[in-house]
């Protein structure tokens, strides 16, 4: 076999295979439609850094219906991560836009710009790993849950499998470990305060107390009534 025919099969074969894969990506897609997933790409990831550190390790996550979550802390996520989660399709792009030339500026990957739909992508199939593959594999499939998915299914699993801590997913499991409470009693000030952990749980899990923290809580609480949520 010459190599000519030998790179057309080597190619034929990736792309037979890259377009199954996709195909997995959309039939759990469609059947988390009307299941809830139960363990995440990121949930494992955590899980095993867990156990390697601290074995056996159990992570804390609690499934919890939407109307069952505080509208609170639906607001105050909304306006943490993705203010405009109910207009855009998908992707906020010019959101993307200001996310990279801030990076620029700073010269290392700060911001993503990522909506709550990426977001979810990411959590229930990819890796924290950056890459350009990667971020197009996430938009894939970002595509794929907002075709299938109506906003309130997506902020629904969101709420669901966010990391919130060291072994911490989801609004319930967050609202117990910080609050003591279920997440349907969270208070604005909690609410706020749990949105604003988001970009960095596990680290806001063990400081609690930084300067960060506080103000990016107090700017969210003033920011609360104008989001929308569906």
């Amino acid at each position: 076999m010459n190599l000519g025919r030998w790179l057309v099969r080597a190619v034929v074969l990736a792309l037979i295979g890259l377009a199954m894969l996709q195909g997995w990506y959309l039939c759990c897609i469609v059947y988390w439609r009307w299941h809830n997933p139960t363990l995440t790409a990121f949930m494992r990831q955590s899980q095993e850094k867990l156990a390697a550190r601290h074995p056996p390790a159990n992570l804390k996550q609690q499934w919890i219906a939407y109307d069952r979550i505080s509208s609170s802390l639906k607001r105050a996520v909304v306006t943490a991560e993705d203010a405009r989660f109910v207009e855009h399709e998908g992707v906020d792009w010019e959101a993307m836009e200001k996310a990279y030339e801030n990076n620029l500026r700073r010269g290392r990957t700060a911001h993503g710009g990522s909506t709550i739909s990426q977001q979810v992508a990411k959590n229930l199939f990819l890796s924290a790993h950056r890459s350009y593959l990667r971020k197009a594999q996430e938009l894939l499939i970002t595509w794929m849950v907002e075709a299938v998915w109506n906003k309130r299914r997506i902020l629904e699993v969101y709420l669901n499998v966010a990391e919130w801590g060291e072994g911490v997913f989801g609004a319930q499991a967050a609202a117990r470990h910080y609050f003591g409470v279920d997440a349907a009693f969270l208070t604005p000030d909690q609410a706020a305060r749990m949105a604003a952990m988001l970009p960095a749980p596990t680290l806001f899990d063990r400081h609690q107390d930084a300067p960060f923290l506080v103000q990016r809580t107090d700017s969210i609480l003033r920011n609360l009534p104008a989001a929308q949520i569906p």
